[in-house]
């Protein structure tokens, strides 16, 4: 089967279209209309191009309740906002690299004089240290991608994609202007700024708000975190905004999707399984994950998230 590009770039998300059927009287139509408009919009992607590309864009706009929303059947939310209310679950959090240490990062960019001393960390730790952060950047990518190749947690497909996000990276993190005082001073006030005007301090308060009003007050946090990281030289929206889907192949419901993009200018190509629920498409890992999040019975800083 031919791929099927996606359509445009990855900021033109799939859009999802409702067909009414047409009234036999004018009363039973508007009725059915009104009806349409209180129903739920679907979860999920139409197609399995549509799939990757909704969840991307959401992750460009900067939007994790939508990403969250959309990686899983409506069934799912209710088992996850009370995984995530308990303690049991931080996804789709634990979806991104370095999650587990959110809660420390929360409560350390909310604390009294935050500004103040994580500057000070910054100066003793790194400030002119451009030799050892290299050297850092590069031990660490030699790390993760031992970890990725060695960690049953991670399906083929993940570590494929991974062990090239790491390569990416580690590469970037190498030539980056990590000890740059000035842009650290820029970084760590912006990140200070967004994290206090989210209100969430702490993973406490994180989980008392429920995993969609959650998402929702992290949301500008993560797009603070993009916009410094391009200030560094990654620019991760830029990344979202080459990204080309392709369907590969698809048989019955289930599919393999192409993802191409470029990242801090590297290319990634990576194959994503994807699978039909309920007449809609879904990435397969991403419900994995969101699956497990609703059986575990332990806290969820308890486990070492990836």
């Amino acid at each position: 089967m031919q791929p099927q590009a996606a359509p445009g770039a990855i900021g033109a998300a799939s859009g999802w279209r409702f067909a009414a059927a047409l009234p036999l009287l004018l009363w039973l139509g508007a009725c059915q209309r009104e009806v349409a408009s209180d129903a739920a919009p679907p979860t999920g992607g139409e197609t399995p191009v549509a799939a990757v590309t909704g969840l991307t864009t959401h992750l460009r706009n900067g939007d994790l309740a939508a990403f969250a929303r959309d990686a899983v059947p409506a069934s799912l939310a209710g088992p996850l906002d009370q995984a995530w209310r308990d303690g049991r679950s931080r996804w789709p959090l634990t979806e991104l690299p370095l999650s587990g240490q959110v809660p420390a990062a929360l409560a350390a960019l909310s604390a009294p004089q935050a500004e103040r001393s994580l500057l000070q960390a910054f100066h003793r730790q790194f400030a002119g240290a451009d030799r050892e952060l290299r050297s850092a950047a590069i031990a660490l990518g030699v790390f993760a991608t031992q970890y990725l190749e060695h960690d049953g947690a991670f399906s083929a497909a993940e570590r494929a994609h991974y062990t090239q996000l790491v390569a990416a990276t580690s590469d970037w993190a190498a030539q980056a202007p990590l000890s740059d005082r000035d842009r650290a001073r820029q970084l760590i006030a912006g990140l200070v700024a967004a994290a206090r005007a989210s209100g969430i301090d702490s993973d406490a308060t994180l989980g008392r708000a429920g995993m969609t009003d959650g998402l929702a007050a992290l949301s500008p946090l993560f797009t603070a975190v993009k916009g410094e990281l391009a200030a560094y030289g990654l620019d991760l929206d830029l990344a979202f905004d080459s990204a080309t889907v392709s369907l590969v192949e698809q048989t019955g419901d289930r599919a393999r999707v192409r993802l191409q993009y470029t990242l801090a200018g590297r290319p990634v190509d990576a194959v994503l399984e994807v699978e039909r629920l309920g007449g809609r498409w879904y990435v397969s890992d991403f419900l994995r994950h969101a699956r497990s999040a609703v059986a575990a019975d332990t806290p969820a800083g308890a486990a070492v998230a990836h």
